[in-house]
């Protein structure tokens, strides 16, 4: 006789057996979104009476599947490349949403014949954009990152705002159901001011959160270089974090991960982390997350209710293109507003790209999920069908439909150019990997010294050749150059921040001189944050450090001493 525990786990394995059928049949016919596939495999389950004893609820989707993912995501995200849209980021997260909230609930009043809180509830459940599909379904599709920086940074803010919204909205219509409070009392200047200071103070308190978290492991990190105990403090960040945040100090747990994510994944990873340590961190969080993500997808589609589908197909037919008009309002003003103010450019292409990415499934089906009991019927049931209908239609149809888009608009994924540089890069670093291992066997005496030789002298021989491919490839294409000298020098200028640092915090400089190194190394990266090298070149001045106006106030021209050496 199988126990609960034992049961479950039959479960799990007839779910990940199911998911390996779909990432076999992925493999097969080649380009198809393998979580889209997931997700259809799932609903045709569902369909056929299949369903695993595992239920997805609103808490194990909120405190287990999501914080890995939105960790896994921020940590992956360049942060320059956010701090630069930040303005238009927020914007969209926060003042886009909550216009196309107020415009579907309105719009849906009459649609659905909801009360006006209730279609406000709707709305501010299956608007805000969902990070575990959009960072899924860019990651496979290879979008450019000045796209996808916009798209995976909005949906990973705005679900904080999404989930203060409903908490609220949700109380409200409880208290007006039980009769505690009416309707016309909702919408007073003061109780609509509540709500504003409440969503600012979740959002900020979260920020908070995952700074000293992030902040305080990074220390740690800092001053550690054991490669596993590292990740296990990783892990305990991104759940611990979200906790701490959204159960404990009742803030945003979303808004407390991405920036945790943030700092472990940008400032940690280049200054307290060794290669190791690097690589196995973010790909423990890498195969996590496609664990998770096959979880979630295939669990959505088990799980959809479609006879509650069927029953309310005529609601979902209308809020479906309700919400996709609404994702627009809440693009194309606030992208036209925030380009008008700033000198940040957004091609129209990337406009329509955003809102037809707008993609809505895990949160809104976590958060109609966690409907607190005092919503009763027929709303419950109704919401219910509403947001896993829109969530399957946004997933099937728009994530299926997201590659041919780009493709129309002239958006390009990946050029070739990009795809050879990285395949060279990745071969190199293989063989250099191998030159290493084989050296090292050879120390041990694992490895004969005429084998040895044989196999250094092709690596080698393939390592030169990588390398000549790999120059005439960033000769023939500048852009790609340019773009990868940047990427070096603000790697290599990281690192040379980390060495001050750990000058100044051992004794070797004061912490005047080390101050003054600081200031000259942060100079630098704004200028490569620009898109201006530091490097001497044909067409670049060289940067002066200010070192050498010291050496030569003293007599110390560098070029004196070089010929003194002579």
């Amino acid at each position: 006789m199988a126990t609960g525990l034992e049961s479950q786990l039959v479960d799990l394995i007839a779910v990940f057996i199911i998911a390996a059928g779909v990432g076999t049949f992925v493999a097969k016919v080649g380009e198809f979104p393998y979580t889209i596939a997931l997700l259809i495999a799932g609903l045709g389950a569902s369909v056929v009476g299949i369903h695993p004893g595992i239920a997805i609820s609103h808490d194990v989707i909120l405190f287990v599947l999501l914080p890995p993912l939105l960790f896994e995501g921020a940590a992956n995200t360049e942060f320059e490349r956010f701090r630069r849209n930040l303005p238009l980021v927020l914007a969209l997260a926060v003042g886009g949403l909550l216009l196309s909230v107020t415009f579907l609930g309105f719009v849906g009043q009459q649609a659905f014949g909801f009360p006006l809180l209730v279609a406000l509830l709707f709305a501010a459940m299956i608007l805000p954009t969902d990070p575990v599909s959009v960072l899924a379904l860019f990651k496979e599709l290879g979008v450019a990152d000045s796209l996808a920086v916009l798209v995976e940074g909005e949906s990973l803010l705005n679900d904080g705002v999404g989930v203060v919204l409903f908490m609220t909205l949700a109380e409200l219509v409880v208290q007006v159901q039980d009769g505690s409070l009416t309707a016309a009392a909702v919408f007073t200047p003061s109780r609509l001011a509540d709500v504003a200071l409440e969503m600012l103070v979740v959002g900020i308190g979260g920020a908070l959160v995952g700074l000293v978290t992030g902040y305080a492991v990074y220390r740690v990190m800092y001053n550690l270089d054991e490669h596993m105990t590292e990740t296990v403090l990783a892990l305990v960040l991104a759940y611990g974090s979200f906790l701490l945040a959204e159960h404990y100090l009742h803030v945003s747990g979303v808004i407390a991960v991405v920036t945790a994510g943030l700092l472990i994944g940008n400032r940690a990873a280049e200054e307290a982390m060794s290669p190791q340590t690097k690589i196995t961190v973010f790909n423990t969080f890498e195969t996590g997350s496609f664990l998770v993500n096959t979880f979630i997808f295939l669990m959505i589609g088990v799980n959809t209710p479609i006879d509650q589908l069927v029953r309310y197909a005529d609601l979902i037919v209308v809020a479906i293109p309700l919400v996709l008009l609404a994702r627009a309002i809440a693009v194309y003003p606030i992208v036209w507003v925030v380009t008008r103010v700033s000198d940040r450019d957004v091609p129209l292409s990337y406009q329509h790209t955003m809102v037809w990415a707008g993609l809505h499934a895990s949160i809104p089906i976590a958060l109609v999920l966690g409907l607190p009991a005092g919503i009763g019927e027929p709303y419950r049931t109704q919401l219910r069908a509403l947001v896993f209908g829109v969530a399957a239609f946004s997933l099937v149809v728009q994530g299926l439909t997201m590659g041919r888009l780009l493709d129309r608009l002239g958006i390009v994924t990946r050029s070739d150019a990009q795809e050879l540089y990285e395949l060279l890069t990745g071969r190199q670093r293989a063989v250099d990997g191998a030159l290493d291992a084989a050296q090292r066997l050879r120390r041990q005496g694992d490895l004969p010294t005429d084998v040895y030789e044989d196999f250094t002298e092709e690596y080698e021989r393939e390592r030169d050749d990588l390398r000549e491919a790999i120059t005439k490839l960033l000769r023939s294409n500048p852009d790609l150059r340019h773009e990868q000298q940047l990427a070096g020098e603000r790697r290599v200028l990281k690192q040379e921040k980390s060495a001050v640092m750990d000058a100044m915090r051992r004794g070797v400089v004061s912490d005047h001189v080390g101050e003054r190194l600081l200031e000259e190394v942060n100079l630098k990266l704004d200028r490569v944050r620009d898109g201006e090298t530091t490097v001497g070149g044909e067409e670049n001045e060289e940067f002066r450090e200010f070192w050498r106006e010291k050496a030569a106030a003293f007599g110390l021209e560098p070029a004196e001493i070089d010929a003194e050496e002579e």
